[in-house]
C-alpha cells in the first residue's frame, strides 16, 4: 500500500466527479479510524477530495503530487 494505508482506491484515468464517486462509495466500508489512500490523475481531484473531507468529517493526512500521479491518504471520522 502506498503512503502505508489501510486500504489503497485507484482512480488514475478517471475524471470528476467519479474519483469522488468512488471514494464515498469506498469510505463506506471503511472502519472509523483506519486510512485510505486514493491514487489519481485529474488534477481537480486536488480540489474535490480536500473538500469532501472537510465536508464529511474525514481527516486528509496527507496529499502528494507527484507528477503524474496524486496521492492523498485519508483517515475515516466517525
Amino acid at each position: 500500500m502506498r503512503l502505508n494505508a489501510n486500504h489503497e482506491l485507484d482512480v488514475t484515468g478517471l475524471y470528476c466527479p467519479e474519483p469522488v464517486m468512488l471514494l464515498h462509495r469506498c469510505i463506506r466500508d471503511v472502519a472509523v479510524g483506519e486510512t485510505v489512500c486514493v491514487v489519481a490523475t485529474d488534477p481537480t481531484t486536488l480540489r474535490d477530495i480536500p473538500r469532501f473531507c472537510s465536508f464529511l468529517g474525514h481527516e486528509l493526512l496527507e496529499q502528494v503530487d507527484e507528477g503524474g500521479e496524486i496521492l492523498f491518504l485519508l483517515r475515516k471520522g466517525a
